[in-house]
């Protein structure tokens, strides 16, 4: 009798652009053809995070063997030779980038070694469109294990016990945040999955919704269930048309199980989910905003206090949460709060989730253990491509800050990024190499903030558009050295006059590369030339390059 096998084939994103789809049917057919039942083919989330640039990937279950940069006609010699004849097809292994080896295995890829996949425990382990695969990897076992065992206030203690921080870039202590909402009076009361992934160059929230749609889904009953909420709202941007399709399914599985509706799993108990589509701006990513949006109103911030928590969606109590923040919930109340504290550090526990963009030779999901530091990710990312070497590490997008080489000992934590002006942010990583010229990394951060500003207060809406024109000018070599000063009075300007986050810290990426780089401005300012050539910019109607040394 034959082994049986399981075959997941990658349909994430990445996979999907690079024609997954025919791989997909390839296998299926040639499978059919032969008739091998013993082999059950599955779509699944990414198995390479990190890899899926060189996808289609494939991992043969039980033995993990993983197939990568797959075309259609390579499924049938898979299915012919490894599934029907047990003779793994080794030149179709995946190639590791910098040794050009082959890794029969998907455990033995380098890449994963030093990783702690907590909130990708599930992706391309599974396949994300069903339920029954959820439940056989213990999904909705946390949720049945509070309802049947905990009080709401015991649900939230785990939480605040476990130190669980919001992923969403502030970092706010969720058990926190949930006590404070139980505690506000009211009838009606909701919980919101913020999955409005705006910052460029990040794809966290995205490959999870993909990946593993239900821990979202449980994550947010059992955050209902510790407040008191009844309904909760699934934020997702409608430029992620695979997310919505996944957590739209997950949801109307779940409902079909009796993990959502009336009286869930015999408990009294009534909770339900509905989903929300966003257009796309980041300013919505910001809590008011969001909760302007999901009511048809435009979506602009609203002053604070009152918080969410006080008077939220409709006006009532509202607990706005990650996507990532989320699916750590279900995973943390079934393996306890100390268990969560023993990854990462005292005050940042269990892991951290980046996407590692840039001058790297692996882009893609890295999940460490909070601590880690930046020098060990990139190292985990295959290193810089080519024979450069690194300038900065850009973390935290546009409210984020780029840290210099010489600091790249610096563990990823809350505190430590915070430090040295950069932030967690909602997972974006971006590694630069010694071509790239800080001024013009600054100068794109702001012109994205000007752009996604909703204009409604002025210190926004007049100041990025006054720091994009004057690192336009510096950019262009015709700047003058009053203009680092006069971006710092701006910058501290839209700090504490600006009405929400985008406001206060969009300037963080100027501020960073003036406190670390300014060598770079004073090249342009002083010298009349861009150090690195990367500088291209168009004053008075002219296009110019600044000349490099």
């Amino acid at each position: 009798m034959k082994t049986p096998h399981r075959v997941f084939v990658c349909h994430e994103t990445p996979c999907v652009s690079l024609g997954a789809e025919s791989v997909y049917s390839a296998f299926r057919e040639e499978i059919d053809r032969l008739g091998l039942d013993h082999v059950s083919l599955e779509i699944s989330g990414c198995h390479g995070h990190g890899l899926c640039s060189g996808g289609p990937s494939v991992v043969v279950e039980p033995s993990r063997f993983f197939y990568n940069g797959l075309r259609p006609e390579d499924a049938s010699v898979i299915v012919r030779e490894h599934l029907n004849h047990g003779r793994p097809v080794q030149h179709l292994f995946h190639r590791d980038a910098q040794t050009g080896k082959s890794v029969a295995r998907y455990v033995d890829v380098d890449f994963y070694q030093s990783q702690e996949r907590v909130a990708l425990r599930n992706c391309g382990r599974i396949n994300p469109e069903s339920i029954e695969h959820y439940i056989d990897r213990a999904g909705y076992g946390a949720l049945q294990l509070v309802l049947s065992t905990m009080t709401p206030d015991q649900t939230i203690d785990i939480i605040e016990e476990s130190g669980l921080r919001g992923r969403g870039g502030a970092g706010f202590p969720t058990g926190r945040k949930w006590r404070f909402c139980r505690q506000s009076p009211g009838d009606q009361k909701y919980v919101v999955c913020n999955a409005d992934e705006g910052n460029p160059g990040a794809f966290t929230d995205r490959s999870v919704l993909e990946g593993d749609p239900h821990a979202v889904v449980e994550g947010m009953i059992i955050a209902g269930y510790a407040m008191g909420a009844s309904k909760g709202y699934v934020y997702v941007r409608a430029e992620y048309p695979l997310a919505v399709r996944r957590i739209r399914k997950a949801i109307k599985d779940a409902r079909r199980r009796g993990f959502l509706g009336r009286e869930i799993l015999g408990a009294d108990f009534d909770f339900d989910l509905r989903v929300k589509e966003g257009a796309g701006a980041f300013v919505c990513g910001e809590e008011t905003a969001l909760l302007q949006s999901i009511e048809s109103e435009r979506g602009m911030p609203r002053p604070r206090p009152p918080f969410p928590t006080d008077s939220g969606l409709n006006g009532k109590p509202t607990v706005i949460n990650n996507v990532k923040t989320l699916s750590y919930v279900p995973v943390i109340v079934d393996r306890g709060a100390e268990w969560f504290r023993s990854l990462g550090t005292e005050e940042s526990p269990g892991t951290a989730v980046f996407a590692l963009a840039g001058d790297i030779r692996y882009s893609g999901l890295v999940e460490v253990p909070m601590g880690t530091s930046l020098s060990r990710i990139i190292e985990l990312g295959g290193g810089i491509a080519g024979d450069r070497k690194v300038k900065a590490v850009h973390t935290g997008g546009p409210a984020g800050g780029s840290v210099p080489a010489h600091r790249l000992d610096t563990p990823v934590d809350y505190e430590s990024l915070q430090e040295l002006g950069s932030t967690m942010g909602s997972g974006g990583m971006m590694v630069l190499n010694e071509d790239a010229c800080m001024v013009d990394i600054a100068r794109f951060f702001m012109d994205f903030a000007r752009s996604e500003s909703c204009g409604k207060c002025a210190p926004c809406r007049l100041g990025t558009k006054q720091m994009v024109t004057i690192l336009t000018r510096i950019a262009g070599c015709q700047g003058v050295e009053r203009d680092l000063e006069l971006m710092r009075d701006i910058a501290e300007t839209m700090r504490v006059g600006s009405l929400c986050g985008l406001g206060q810290t969009c300037t963080n990426p100027v501020m960073a590369t003036l406190e670390h780089f300014e060598e770079d401005y004073r090249a342009h300012i002083h010298e009349g030339v861009c150090p690195t050539g990367a500088c291209d910019v168009e004053l008075d109607g002219s296009h110019v390059r600044a000349a490099p040394y």
